[in-house]
């Protein structure tokens, strides 16, 4: 190697990648053009190759034109000049083990088109942002007190063009970021992006994790959709994969001839459920090649959250493993090593990108999910209520005699709602393979499967935690989410769809007005029951708090109307009707409680006042509750 090109190879960053100390990684491995030198260099680790070569376009393939050579700890370099951006190229590797294969750039930032595979030579820089004022918002943010309602979408099937084949990051964003706006959506979340091979895994099985996914784009073309939503104001969270891998040759499976990235112990490599591979997290080189993924998309792509899949897998050693598996040091079921691993990227992030948040979909009782690492915990901002979904949905499935008999789901998450910092998911899990759409999982005829979601959103809306809901719940989309057509919008059409638009359109508008809906989801100060414990009548009353101002939710589970319904009240005031989930307007039938009212004194449920209210068939009612007068009882 020319002593020329050496300057060009800091050894530093080769010795942060090897102890699991890199957090920025992909500004040296990959592919970068090297203007001093007009040449790109080319980086990998393949520390137990016997060879590896640059093979691509631009040498037709030939494995004998650009050989790269060892330079340090296990790290291939070659120089090539004359290559452009689009240029394809894999690396060629013989490996440990005799085999001889392509494999794509670990590092590539952009890949061809499935079902070609190969990474393309392509620079990041060239996108001028606008968002830089969105940015400096975002640093004085406290998420936590914040409104976060989340839009989750799948960039593929949200709304497609005729004649394409894939829609482009860029004709989505346009669309997206006026109807996420107008709808009153504070984030989007996007399914994974990173590219992969197979549609049907719709991005969780990644195989080019630092490659924006080329079926809808170029990267600048991400930046684009990213830059286009933050000019609206809102914020972009990206499903984020650091849990498994496909075993696609030209992926990261046995790279160089040894289970590099993956697991040696057979016990431990391989995702039973899934037929992917686990990554060895207690290798360091696997540490930085995360950590610096992550904190990839921050840097480059200007993302506001990431939502770190399957943490649960991650997390446990036994995971779906019928009790066949490698115990831990201590012999327990706990991979230390991964805890680390979250702890790190939580860490690194939080810290270098003031008011982004990390989310963890996490589905046990696990402690501190997200308590910082300090303290014990795996310093995640939140984790998804998966309790909170699975019992809602439990009961609103069920016949609405019998949800007197399980009145408990809908209140037992109160029992442990400021343990963590919840989001609230109605996620794509629910909508797919036979679970049926949000509405058609709802008990009755067609009308009452409408009311139902209605009063089901009015509650979540109230109910402790930010909000995630799935695209096509807004306007309860009626069958399945298929990843392979847009969703069926043409249901706009009919009142009942639009009406359930509108409905959550007001209800979004409504929960980011009134800062009693959001600031306190974490502690008893931002809530109180009102009526908890009427199983028989299967409603629930509560209210939300925040300084002087409250709001009164009072929901109906059962087809029944509720005439003059006693609500308790902590002190005298007055009601001011801002929703009702039975309006006309929503596909309601119409029964409208007073627009105005005023408590009474007369006690109930251990409240000194109390207030009558006609309660519509399953239906929900908001109202704002002023006080009458300052220092007459105590919330």
């Amino acid at each position: 190697m020319k002593e020329s090109y050496q300057a060009y190879l800091p050894e530093y960053d080769i010795y942060l990648y090897n102890t699991g100390e890199a957090q920025r990684a992909y500004e040296f491995f990959g592919c970068h053009y090297i203007p001093k030198l007009r040449m790109h260099r080319f980086c990998v680790w393949a520390p137990n190759a016997r060879s590896v070569s640059v093979v691509g376009d631009f040498n037709g393939w030939d494995i004998e034109k650009n050989p790269m050579e060892p330079w340090k700890n296990g790290v291939w370099t070659a120089f090539i000049p004359g290559l452009a951006d689009g240029d394809n190229y894999k690396y060629f590797i013989y490996g440990y083990d005799g085999s001889k294969v392509m494999k794509a750039d670990p590092f590539a930032f952009h890949a061809e088109v499935r079902p070609n595979t190969a990474s393309k030579v392509w620079e990041l820089g060239g996108y001028e942002w606008h968002d830089s004022s969105y940015m400096k918002r975002r640093l004085k943010k406290n998420i936590l007190k914040d409104a976060v309602s989340i839009y989750e979408v799948h960039i593929g099937s949200w709304r497609t063009k005729e004649g394409y084949r894939f829609p482009s990051f860029r004709e989505v964003a346009d669309e997206l970021a006026d109807y996420v706006s107008d709808m009153g959506y504070t984030h989007v979340e996007i399914m994974p992006v990173a590219e992969y091979p197979y549609d049907g895994s719709w991005g969780y099985q990644i195989t080019g994790f630092y490659a924006v996914t080329s079926r809808y784009g170029t990267p600048q073309d991400f930046m684009y959709f990213v830059d286009k939503l933050h000019s609206r104001g809102i914020g972009v969270i990206m499903d984020w994969v650091p849990g498994h891998f496909p075993k696609d040759e030209h992926g990261l499976a046995k790279f160089d001839g040894t289970h590099l990235y993956e697991h040696e112990n057979v016990l431990q490599r391989e995702h039973p459920q899934w037929g992917t591979l686990i990554f060895n997290y207690g290798r360091p080189e696997v540490v930085s090649f995360l950590v610096s993924n992550a904190m990839f998309f921050m840097d480059k792509y200007h993302i506001d959250g990431l939502r770190v899949d399957a943490v649960t897998s991650i997390l446990y050693l036994d995971y779906a493993r019928d009790g066949c598996f490698v115990p831990n040091e201590e012999g327990g079921n706990i991979d230390g090593h991964a805890v680390e691993m979250l702890r790190r990227m939580n860490s690194t992030v939080l810290t270098n990108y003031a008011g982004a948040m990390t989310i963890a979909e996490e589905s046990t009782a696990y402690p501190m999910v997200t308590k910082p690492p300090y303290d014990g915990g795996l310093g995640f901002t939140f984790k998804w209520n998966m309790g909170f979904m699975h019992d809602t949905l439990d009961y609103m499935k069920m016949d609405h005699y019998f949800r007197q008999f399980e009145h408990n789901k809908i209140s037992f998450s109160m029992y442990y709602a400021f343990s963590e910092n919840y989001i609230l998911p109605y996620s794509h899990d629910e909508v797919v393979h036979g679970k049926k759409s949000m509405v058609d999982k709802m008990f009755g005829d067609y009308w009452q499967k409408f009311a139902s979601l209605r009063a089901l959103y009015a509650f979540m809306f109230a109910h402790p935690g930010k909000k995630l809901m799935f695209m096509g719940d807004e306007f309860a989309q009626f069958i399945e989410w298929d990843y392979k057509k847009q969703l069926d919008w043409f249901l706009l059409e009919y009142d009942s769809h639009a009406g359930m638009q509108r409905f959550v359109k007001d209800l979004n508008h409504i929960y980011t007005a009134y800062s009693a809906l959001y600031e306190l989801d974490d502690s008893w100060d931002g809530f109180r029951w009102l009526n908890v414990d009427d199983r028989e009548q299967s409603t629930f009353a509560l209210m939300r708090m925040s300084g002087e101002e409250a709001v009164v939710c009072a929901v109906n589970f059962t087809p029944v109307v509720r005439e003059d319904y006693r609500i308790a009240m902590p002190q005298r005031g007055s009601l001011e009707r801002l929703i009702c989930s039975d309006d006309e307007i929503y596909g309601g039938s119409g029964v409208m409680p007073d627009k105005k009212l005023q408590t009474e004194k007369l006690a109930l449920n251990g409240m000194p006042y109390s207030v009558k209210i006609t309660l519509p068939p399953l239906g929900a009612v908001y109202y704002r509750f002023t006080l009458k007068s300052k220092g007459d009882g105590k919330r």
